[in-house]
């Protein structure tokens, strides 16, 4: 029998099915301190990044929801971390979390010091997380926080948990700059994977989120 001229047209590619899996993600739970995150058997994907460095933005994008991440008026002041569940037919095979923004100046020093050791904690003890996704604003580069967060999760890194950088807002940068944001961010992280993301124009988004799936399904051709 032979498929008629349009058929392979309706087959959705590696990276549809990924973004169709992104969009089943829903709000799992908050938790304000690392003992109240439950423990689960499913992969988990971490999202880190300055307050000022797109997290939820991107976050939503990738899941194709506008409010499933929340970003405060006021950066710095989310100071929880939040999971997301992920799977078709709400069945769970894959958790994402958003921990919160770091390096906001307005946030009072204690804060700070807290949810830095918070975090630290969560990347170094965290048993079932499988990557870390570093959000950044190429204008500004990988910051000193950005540094000490890379030598946190090093070891673990070593010994196989995925990372990516994603630079956001890449739609304002020309192309001279692009290149050389990601020349640059490849650098500071011991040539470590890095993509350019722009919520505005879906730049990286299908790119980003199979590689998403992929690390949380790699039994799956």
């Amino acid at each position: 029998m032979t498929a008629s001229p349009g058929a392979s047209a309706s087959i959705p590619s590696p990276a549809d099915k990924a973004l169709a899996w992104m969009h089943t993600a829903r709000f799992l739970t908050t938790a304000p301190k690392l003992e109240f995150l439950p423990p689960h058997e499913h992969p988990e994907i971490a999202f880190v990044g300055r307050s000022n460095a797109g997290k939820s933005t991107c976050i939503n994008t990738l899941t194709q929801q506008k409010r499933l991440a929340f970003a405060s008026k006021t950066p710095g002041r989310t100071q929880s971390i939040n999971l997301f569940s992920l799977g078709k037919q709400g069945i769970t095979d894959a958790v994402l979390a958003d921990l919160p923004g770091y390096g906001y100046a307005a946030v009072p020093k204690q804060d700070k010091l807290r949810w830095q050791q918070v975090m630290a904690n969560y990347l170094v003890s965290r048993a079932n997380l499988r990557g870390v996704v570093l959000l950044c604003d190429p204008r500004h580069g990988l910051t000193d926080l950005d540094e000490i967060l890379l030598e946190v999760i090093r070891p673990r890194v070593e010994q196989g948990l995925k990372f990516l950088v994603l630079l956001t807002k890449a739609d304002k940068l020309n192309r001279s700059e692009a290149t050389k944001a990601l020349s640059i961010a490849r650098l500071q992280t011991a040539g470590g994977e890095v993509k350019l993301f722009s919520a505005l124009k879906r730049q990286g988004v299908s790119e980003t989120a199979l590689q998403l799936w992929e690390w949380t399904h790699p039994e799956t051709p």
